[in-house]
């Protein structure tokens, strides 16, 4: 075989990485390997040289004496590291395509089994805080009580009854992973027997049922950003449900639900609420005092107010939890009609209306418009 420059046959540059001399390698396998080649001649000496070039390469030692002595460096007749076989009929060295495959992409496939139990991260939580709209809006510190899992005390962990221990897995011989043939592939994958620990447990802890841990409630502390609505959540870091075999504890995720407000409704950053006033006050004007969530302001209602009509107090909204301006009060005037009316009530308001009514159109300005519309549209119509 030809000794070519281990970097020109890997197709990569001289300071290339572990990671691109890996993948580089990779494509190549897949080119080039015999068992996916059969009817190509020249497939088994390009694979050949392209895992001698990868043996060397990937490795720290050989690629330091590869780069400053070349092929004299590695070769076994040089006093190097030692050669690769025989001629490129030999695959003693190279191993079949899945096994090739089990070595490049183990990092795909989950690697290699390193034996033992592996930590496993626990699982995040989630916590429903309800909040009234004034605790939304300011903000404070509330305490809450969670359940979380911890090690069992009695067996300390392992699941096992006291006085005895965890024994080892006979499906995967304490591995924690099994290897499955697929096609091409060699694949790892979790033991089914003991799901990956490496170990199964004969004889159960009574008080956690070899579970290794048990339910306990514990009490956070969670500071409530002032400005915070429905649906926002506050992540607690390392909060939620402990890991397993050593493995990091998940987070807690405090869900925000504000509760309905008999007065204000909130969009966004402003706050709205619905003003009643009588009919009186609507016709001739005034006063009136209307609440906010830090006091009290007096809306002036203007003679000849309608229902529907909208009010903004400026800066007597909300101030948003991500930062912006506060937001503002609108106030939205419904004129309320008289009920339970006396006789005399009656007759002075039946009095006022025959005044109106004289008065025609300048009095009740949308009424009249109203009927003259109606009365264009039905003479449009023939009727």
């Amino acid at each position: 075989m030809s000794k070519r420059d281990y970097y020109e046959v890997l197709g990569v540059q001289r300071n290339a990485s572990e990671a691109d001399i890996k993948k580089a390698f990779r494509r190549l396998a897949m080119k080039y390997h015999p068992d996916r080649n059969t009817g190509e001649p020249d497939a088994e000496t390009k694979f050949k040289e392209a895992k001698q070039a990868y043996d060397v390469l990937s490795d720290a030692k050989k690629r330091s004496a590869y780069d400053q002595f070349g092929h004299a460096g590695v070769d076994a007749g040089a006093g190097g590291f030692g050669g690769f076989g025989g001629g490129p009929g030999d695959f003693a060295g190279a191993g079949s395509f899945s096994d090739i495959f089990g070595d490049v992409f183990g990092d795909i496939f989950g690697g290699r089994a390193s034996g033992g139990r592996r930590g496993q991260r626990g699982v995040d939580l989630r916590y429903d805080l309800s909040l009234t709209l004034e605790e939304a809006v300011s903000g404070k510190d509330v305490k809450i009580r969670i359940p979380t899992l911890v090690d069992c005390q009695f067996c300390g962990g392992s699941g096992a009854k006291p006085g005895t221990q965890p024994k080892q897995c006979p499906t995967c011989g304490g591995m924690g992973q099994v290897r499955m043939q697929q096609g091409f592939f060699s694949i790892q994958q979790a033991c089914p027997e003991c799901r990956g620990t490496g170990t199964v447990v004969e004889d159960p802890c009574p008080h956690c049922r070899g579970r290794g841990r048990i339910q306990e409630e514990k009490t956070l502390s969670v500071k409530v950003p002032a400005g915070v609505d429905t649906g926002d959540r506050i992540r607690l870091a390392g909060e939620g449900e402990r890991g397993e075999h050593g493995g990091p504890p998940g987070d807690l995720y405090v869900q925000v639900q504000v509760m309905e407000h008999p007065i204000f409704t909130r969009e966004d950053s402003n706050l709205y609420c619905q003003v009643p006033i009588g009919f009186v006050t609507a016709a001739l004007g005034g006063e009136l005092e209307v609440p906010t969530l830090d006091g009290k302001v007096m809306l002036k209602i203007p003679a000849g107010t309608q229902t529907g009509k909208m009010f903004r107090v400026r800066n007597k909204g909300v101030k948003p939890v991500r930062g912006g301006v506060v937001g503002d009060l609108i106030c939205r005037v419904t004129v309320e009609t008289p009920v339970n009316l006396t006789d005399r009530q009656k007759e002075l308001l039946q009095e006022f209306e025959t005044s109106v009514q004289e008065g025609g159109s300048r009095h009740n300005p949308q009424s009249h418009s109203w009927l003259d519309g109606v009365k264009s549209f039905f003479e449009k119509m023939g009727l």
